[in-house]
């Protein structure tokens, strides 16, 4: 592996194929010709990066790439955000690492290229919790379908919709004449109570978003849109960043 060569001259532009332990790295000086290519440690990235001259430096869009972004800036470079399709038109030879990040390497000098916005930690912190969320919605209507499921089974019809099932378990549960065994209205009762807890759970992160709301200029400007609510004020805040990268 060639180690960063000073004597051909600084690195004018960086790609960085990026991963969760490893990464590959590619530089090109001012001419074009290449000065690195090192396949470093995720403990070792941060000091390397950080004793480099200012330089361009590209990264593939893709998990943990907007970290870097900010640590790489914070340190002084300029860096760019690629999102994958628009890298694979310069990948020159069979994909791996070391071919990924001289794509990239080769993508971010494009002067045409688009470039993907990056989020800043608070943004982070709002798509953080959409996603929390959709994950318990999920659950949520998972578990309202078993129960409406086991139910059926006992010829005990619930209508479609989580809000028939908040309704009606509570009554099923206390109707003594319904031919429901004890051991499984006991079972019943433990999965409503997982779903009210999931309840709760999505009311807690609603109330976070709803906070940050409150606190954001932009976010109560889009909530005066006919249409735009809370999640989809949010969701827009942490989705689109800068309105300017968009025709």
């Amino acid at each position: 592996t060639m180690k960063y060569d000073n004597a051909k001259g600084g690195i004018e532009v960086l790609g960085i194929d990026l991963a969760k332990q490893s990464f590959q790295l590619h530089g090109v000086d001012k001419e074009g010709n290449v000065v690195l290519k090192k396949k470093i440690n995720r403990k070792k990235l941060s000091a390397f990066i950080a004793n480099l001259p200012a330089c361009l430096i590209g990264l593939e869009a893709c998990g943990g790439a907007h970290h870097w972004v900010r640590t790489f800036v914070g340190m002084g470079h300029t860096v760019r955000m690629i999102a994958p399709q628009f890298v694979k038109p310069y990948v020159k030879s069979n994909k791996n690492d070391a071919v990924d990040a001289e794509a990239i390497c080769e993508a971010v000098q494009r002067p045409n290229m688009r470039f993907v916005p990056v989020k800043n930690i608070e943004q982070q912190d709002i798509q953080s919790l959409h996603r929390i969320r959709s994950q318990l919605v999920a659950r949520r209507t998972a578990q309202a379908n078993q129960i409406r499921g086991l139910l059926l089974e006992y010829g005990i019809v619930i209508p479609k919709g989580i809000s028939h099932v908040r309704k009606e378990i509570p009554w099923i549960l206390e109707d003594a004449e319904n031919g429901l065994t004890a051991l499984f209205r006991e079972v019943l009762n433990e999965l409503y109570g997982e779903m009210v807890h999931l309840d709760e759970r999505v009311r807690t992160i609603e109330l976070k978003l709803e906070a940050i709301c409150v606190q954001s200029e932009d976010c109560q400007r889009l909530l005066t849109i006919p249409g735009i609510g809370l999640l989809t004020a949010t969701a827009m805040m942490a989705a689109i960043g800068d309105i300017t990268v968009f025709k």
